[in-house]
């Protein structure tokens, strides 16, 4: 079995939170190679209608992925802070536990209500070119994504145990896999159909598995830090359900409040006339895929952040977790500010060279950008913040500040405008700049205030 990582909880503080974040990171951005990918051939295979039925698709996926993931953050932020104490017994029964409901509620729930729902949910946020395209594709999320699902529990719970190597591997296995699929099936290679975008889906569906399986071979083979239950039993331990709930279904309505304001804010840029699927298009385009190198790394220092943050409250070293904390949030800084100066300069080029021909499209995806190349700085320093107060357990002051921030200011100002007959792209590029900011400011004040430093967590008793 692994022993665990004692670089993460003393020596060097930026070796601490390097040594997690490079391997999160880069996970993050070799699983954004994908959607690209797809982005480029779906766009130059099918057309733009089709590249916002995924990015719509998506968005709606979304709400219900990160719903779900609510146990995923709660049992991070135990197997981190169990970590930090070296126990092994705690990290197992958390991790089991939460595989067990995740499985229930994926067969139960998401599966036969995303199917029915997905109709009705795409006809309040896309137009009826893009439908055609999204329906199927959603439908199919819905369905068949449990070993994207699984994926993402076994990669944070490798991550909060001080292994986030093992996400990397099996990260570019699963990108490299997903490539070949969706080519094969988005083209219609050799004996196979052309799916077009179904085919997109298939591959984002079924790539994850040859990872998923190698990942429980390792685990029951005693390769890592988690090992194999004792005994197998398909009954609930309600105690870990309790404890992993209280603290991550407030990350989880976090979560669904961001991505419930992102779909909203799709039904406002489909409302404008004349411009509706070319706006579509472009916000998909650019802030689901360009804009996704900012994201992707902002979610990958916030994961980075929120382990180190917990291994050392954990090991009884808070200062030094709230260090880790600002490095963080430095180096997202330097990596958005990067980026931003290409989305300001090159914005055609980036938007051509993911197979975007339509020239309004490209007139509106760069003011976009150019809104963008400052949001970056805001969403990467936020998300840096958002992981330490995470980590430390501090789970419902982010969730009041994603509602404040992507519900009251966000959807907020394009309601307004809308009312006056006056929302515009430019209007709503301007509201996401603005809710970016505004997240900042009250992520960092929240984190100075230190409130976080008195949050206890455990496992409930049985």
């Amino acid at each position: 079995m692994k022993q665990f990582d004692d670089d993460i909880i003393s020596g060097s503080i930026l070796k601490s939170v390097w040594k997690i974040t490079w391997p999160v990171v880069i996970t993050q951005l070799v699983a954004g190679v994908h959607g690209f990918l797809d982005h480029m051939m779906v766009g130059r295979y099918v057309g733009y209608e089709a590249q916002a039925a995924i990015g719509v698709s998506w968005q709606l996926f979304l709400v219900i992925l990160v719903f779900l993931s609510s146990f995923f953050h709660g049992m991070n932020i135990l197997m981190a802070r169990y970590s930090g104490r070296r126990d092994h017994d705690a990290i197992n029964r958390v991790f089991f536990e939460v595989l067990k409901i995740s499985v229930y509620l994926l067969l139960l729930f998401v599966a036969p209500v995303g199917y029915f729902a997905a109709p009705y949910l795409l006809q309040w946020v896309t137009t009826d070119e893009v439908m055609v395209y999204a329906l199927p594709y959603l439908r199919l999320l819905f369905t068949g994504a449990y070993p994207l699902f699984i994926m993402f529990l076994l990669n944070g719970a490798f991550q909060s145990t001080g292994y986030p190597k093992i996400p990397l591997y099996f990260g570019i296995g699963t990108t490299i896999f997903k490539i070949i699929v969706s080519f094969i099936l988005i083209t219609g290679v050799g004996p196979f159909p052309e799916m077009g975008v179904l085919g997109a889906g298939i591959g984002t569906c079924i790539g994850p598995l040859p990872s998923v399986f190698i990942a429980f071979y390792l685990i029951l083979n005693h390769k890592v830090i988690i090992a194999p239950p004792k005994s197998l039993s398909f009954k609930m331990d309600w105690a870990v359900i309790r404890s992993v709930a209280r603290i991550g279904i407030p990350s989880g309505i976090q979560a669904v409040l961001l991505n419930l304001g992102g779909a909203v804010l799709l039904g406002y840029i489909a409302s404008l006339e004349g411009l509706a699927t070319e706006a579509l298009a472009a916000y998909t385009v650019c802030y689901g895929q360009l804009f996704s190198l900012v994201t992707w790394t902002g979610f990958g220092l916030r994961a980075a952040c929120a382990t180190v943050m917990g291994q050392n409250i954990g090991a009884g070293k808070l200062e030094r977790g709230k260090k880790g904390v600002y490095v963080g949030a430095m180096v997202g800084f330097i990596w958005a500010a990067l980026l931003g100066i290409l989305y300001w300069a090159i914005p055609g080029h980036l938007l051509r060279f993911i197979s975007v021909t339509d020239e309004t499209v490209i007139e509106i995806g760069t003011e976009l950008l150019h809104f963008l190349s400052f949001s970056g700085l805001f969403v990467v320093v936020t998300l840096a913040f958002t992981g330490g107060l995470q980590g430390a357990g501090d789970t419902k002051r982010p969730m009041v500040i994603a509602f404040i921030t992507q519900i009251i200011v966000l959807l907020g100002i394009c309601a307004f405008f809308q009312q006056r007959g006056e929302l515009t792209t430019t209007v709503i590029w301007s509201s996401i700049l603005v809710a970016h900011l505004s997240r900042l400011t009250l992520t960092y004040a929240m984190f100075v205030q230190g409130k976080w430093k008195h949050i206890k967590v455990e496992l409930d008793h049985t």
